[in-house]
């Protein structure tokens, strides 16, 4: 298990600059057929002794681990916010814009809590200084934070929709076009959860 301590290299880095109140920010679902993608932005406490072992980047924990991760990462934060667009605006906008936009959002309800805000490569206009981390969900304790957060809002959205859409598979694969998925799209046609624009190839 990675110790928190293992990455807070950067928040160090700026910390010792003068900046108090680092937001991280991570977003999940950018390339799934159905569902919203989902934006977190968080400021975590750096205190060692508030510190939560075995955050990480979401990819590399399993699912148990990822929602017992969830209730101590959103009990310790001293600021959150999810925001998630959903699939028709994806269409509309394309979900590049519709990710920036939704991290936008996020960052704005919290701008009073944060005065430097970390993102995972993609430059943004925010009402705070921006520094982009290529792969900071694995390198940054606020990204790695934030992504737990997206990731386990995100699949309980999903498993939601899988009730209420069963053939779909959506509990197990989350919106990805695995060959199930793709299968149920060709037999029963699209959910009002699906994304138009990323199924053209698989319905009429």
């Amino acid at each position: 298990m990675k110790k928190a301590v293992e990455m807070l290299d950067f928040e160090r880095e700026y910390t010792a600059k003068g900046f108090s109140a680092i937001c991280g920010m991570d977003e999940v679902g950018r390339g799934p057929l159905a569902g919203p993608v989902v934006v977190c932005a968080l400021v975590m406490p750096l205190d060692e002794d508030k510190l939560i072992d075995g955050v990480d980047d979401s990819k590399k924990l399993t699912e148990k681990r990822r929602e017992a991760l969830y209730d101590k990462i959103l009990a310790v934060a001293k600021a959150v916010a999810i925001v998630r667009v959903e699939p028709e605006e994806i269409d509309e906008i394309n979900i590049l814009e519709a990710t920036k936009k939704a991290m936008r959002k996020a960052v704005y309800e919290i701008k009073d809590k944060t005065d430097l805000a970390f993102v995972d490569a993609v430059k943004l206009d925010l009402p705070v200084p921006e520094v982009a981390i290529i792969k900071g969900d694995a390198k940054s304790y606020n990204i790695a934070a934030a992504s737990i957060i997206a990731k386990v809002y995100r699949d309980r959205i999903m498993r939601e929709y899988a009730e209420i859409y069963p053939e779909y598979d959506f509990a197990s694969n989350k919106g990805y076009g695995t060959a199930k998925h793709i299968a149920a799209l060709k037999e029963f046609g699209a959910t009002p959860v699906h994304r138009r624009s990323f199924i053209k190839n698989f319905v009429q």
